[in-house]
């Protein structure tokens, strides 16, 4: 069937990219498949993470189709979109049935994006990946690619006011080498593998980042161990761990 919504969409948000004057950098784009199935694994920094993990696939002509909340497919004018792009909804009152249709979509020669750490980072480290991301590419015996994001949570993340008209932010997208299910026969290897590559993607990014703190009051987005005002991994998992009792059902 036809593409009839997702290029439109990529093409408006390039232009607002444009727009914006947003310094994206995309290194290894090549990595991704031109054609065949493949996992998308990116470490989850902002609410905008699914636009620029997505962009890294552009180069190789692929569309990726994110699995998202169920939520988001329920959206008025979100819902009909994400619809449109082929996206895959998540709903954890029915994982098994999520799982079967990211599965099959890797089958059928799709690229699957997913967020392992399943929200987002308050801390800006890679939280303790699930299990699903390995377990599709197994299932579906295609490849898995870790990206790593930065700069994006300067725009708009968690607990932070949204600044979507932000200019001339850097913005890093680098995809990793594919990992094969094939290399990696015990799946704790293979999970462990991902995790030390995304890892050190991530801490590559954070490293090369172009840009820095305007002041004291700009520290927020940089890691604790990177001299940023973040939260260090243990009060965000506290954090975490508050909100989830204050509100179950997010």
């Amino acid at each position: 069937m036809p593409e009839l919504v997702y290029p439109p969409v990529i093409a408006a948000a390039k232009t607002m990219f444009r727009v914006l004057d947003l310094k994206i950098n995309i290194e290894g784009a090549h990595h991704v498949p031109r054609t065949g199935g493949a996992v998308l694994a990116s470490n989850h920094v902002s609410y905008l993470d699914f636009i620029f993990a997505g962009l890294g696939a552009n180069p190789s002509g692929r569309l990726v189709r994110f699995m998202a909340k169920h939520s988001v497919f329920e959206h008025r004018i979100g819902g009909p979109l994400m619809r449109g792009m082929k996206h895959i909804p998540v709903d954890r009152g029915a994982g098994a049935a999520s799982f079967r249709a990211a599965v099959a979509a890797l089958k059928n020669g799709e690229v699957v994006g997913v967020f392992p750490e399943a929200t987002i980072s308050r801390s800006f480290t890679v939280k303790e990946l699930k299990s699903g991301t390995v377990r599709m590419a197994r299932s579906a015996k295609v490849p898995v690619l870790p990206v790593a994001l930065w700069g994006t949570q300067r725009l708009w993340t968690k607990g932070r006011p949204r600044t979507l008209t932000r200019r001339h932010t850097p913005i890093t997208i680098l995809v990793g080498e594919p990992i094969h299910p094939a290399d990696f026969p015990d799946p704790n290897v293979l999970a462990a593998e991902l995790t030390t590559r995304l890892t050190a993607l991530v801490e590559r990014a954070q490293r090369e980042y172009p840009d820095a703190p305007a002041g004291p009051d700009d520290t927020w987005w940089l890691p604790a161990h990177l001299g940023g005002s973040a939260p260090t991994p243990e009060e965000a998992a506290a954090m975490d761990a508050a909100g989830e009792q204050r509100s179950p059902s997010v």
